[in-house]
Order: structure tokens, then sequence, then C-alpha cells
């Protein structure tokens, strides 16, 4: 009997060793980016159409690099390609200055068709919540609503992008506390600095003399994500209207946001585009052959 208890705890011991090290098995990229892939992007994503083509290569691989590793699954909807595509641009994004970032805190993204309450349930009353990240038994998961992942890219300018807004909790998650505080991308020398910002700019939230979305009052990680979606929707006008929470942004992301005319980068492809393929014939004269 007790050889017998002894070897299932070897077993058990060798499983969890083999599975914990098959789960850090990180996968990169081989295949060439799909074709497919590249015009979503191109007509839903407008970050990506103010890359150059080498930056837009380096999203691409990126992209690639997280559906490898990241689980998209439908909950009572079916997956598209979209729906995945969509999921990592907003993944990316934010981190897209970090070449070497992964989302190690992630291993799967849970799709609902729409919102769902504090049981994830999908009918009835109280389905407040448009996406979550998970903790406690639902930890390494996220969950967003299929609705508000597309809303978030059809709607360029209303400051809002939920799967953005999650992916930034994600981020700050990353150091052990969602607070707020993204440790991993902040100097230690400005905590204390953006803490104060953050407490400032929540006052003026609570007095009612802000632009920015009133859920940013709630809690200051809550705040960080709100200003996260903001700094990457409509750039310019926060550093027109708060330049100081735009700099401090800037800092964190690396990314020199201001620069980026999101607002005309709409991109559709047509029969005279130039081919998203880069072979430098019109979309019509190439892959539009098999279209």
């Amino acid at each position: 009997m007790t050889f017998i208890i002894i070897s299932s705890a070897i077993f058990l011991a060798l499983y969890f060793i083999y599975n914990k090290k098959k789960r850090n098995e990180w996968k990169v990229p081989k295949a060439d980016f799909p074709k497919e892939w590249r015009i979503i992007l191109l007509e839903h994503v407008n970050f990506y159409n103010t890359l150059t083509q080498e930056e837009q290569k380096h999203f691409e691989f990126k992209v690639q690099e997280f559906l490898l590793n990241c689980r998209i699954t439908g909950i009572k909807t079916k997956i598209t390609v979209a729906d995945k595509i969509l999921t990592a641009s907003s993944a990316i994004i934010p981190i897209f200055a970090f070449k070497d970032w992964t989302y190690s805190n992630l291993s799967e993204v849970l799709i609902y068709p729409n919102s769902f309450n504090e049981k994830f349930e999908t009918t009835g009353s109280e389905r407040r919540i448009l996406g979550m990240v998970g903790t406690g038994y639902m930890e390494g998961k996220m969950i967003l609503s299929k609705k508000a992942l597309h809303l978030g890219f059809n709607n360029k300018t209303d400051k809002k992008n939920t799967a953005l807004h999650e992916f930034i909790h994600l981020i700050d998650k990353m150091d052990g506390n969602t607070d707020g505080i993204p440790r991993f991308l902040l100097d230690k020398q400005f905590t204390i600095p953006w803490f104060e910002l953050i407490q400032r700019k929540m006052d003026e939230i609570h007095a009612d003399d802000s632009d920015i979305n009133p859920y940013g009052g709630t809690n200051r990680q809550e705040f960080f994500a709100v200003a996260g979606e903001y700094f990457f929707e409509r750039p310019q006008l926060l550093s027109s209207k708060h330049p100081e929470l735009y700099e401090a942004l800037e800092a964190i992301f690396n990314q020199k946001m201001n620069n980026k005319n999101l607002v005309n980068a709409s991109f559709k492809l047509k029969r005279n585009s130039q081919c998203p393929c880069y072979s430098g014939l019109k979309y019509k004269n190439c892959c539009g052959k098999h279209h």
C-alpha cells in the first residue's frame, strides 16, 4: 500500500513537472503571416496602418506569436478569424515597443457573445461586464465580450476599447498587484509622481471637471486602464487636454502616440489598392484573383 502511495505521488510530481515544462515552451512563428489576416489588420486596426512596413511586419509577428501561445475559445459563440486577430491586436498594441514581451500570465481568452455577470452568466439580469481578467480558479484567463471586442475597433474615436482595457490590466498585474502602478514598465523613481498624478486626475473626474471616462474614477487600476484606452485611441486629444498625463503614458508604454494620425488611418481594401502581400501589384492583379 505504501509503495502504491509513493509511486502515485512520484507519478503526479512527474506529471506536473512535465506539464509545467510544456506550458513554458514558448512557440515562435515559423510560417508566413497569412494574407487574409493582413487584410483584417488593414481594414480594422488603425494602429497597424500608422506603422512603417518594417514595423507592420513586427506587429504581424507578435500577433502570430500571441495566437500560437494563447487559446481563443468561444463560449456560446463561434470564433472567427477576425475575433482572433482583433484579440491579438489588443494584446500587442500596448506592448508593441517592447520587442521581447510575452504575456506569461495568460493562457486563454474566453469570448462571450455579449455582456455577462459576476457569475459568468450570459443570460438574466445584472449582465453589465464586458471584459475581465481572471483571478482565483480563473487565473491565467481573460474574458471578453465579442460585441465589445468588435465595437472597440469599429468606433475609433470614443476613447474606449474593452479588449485593450483588459490587456492593460494584465500588464498592470504582471508584478503581482493590479493597482494601477505597472512596475514592469515604470522606473522606480517615477512611481510616486505617477501615483500623485493619478490621484489628481481622479479628483478631476470626481469633480466632474474631466473628459476622461468617469469609470476611471473608480480606483487606480481602473484609471490606468481607462487612461491607456484614451492614449491609444485619441493620443492627440489627450496630449492637448492632459499633457502631463500624456507624457507619463508615453514614458510608460514607450510610444510616441501623438505622432500617429489614427483618426485618418482607416483603410478599405479595393480592387485597385496596392496588394497587402507587398508584391507592389494592384490587389485585383495579385491576391485579389483568389478572392
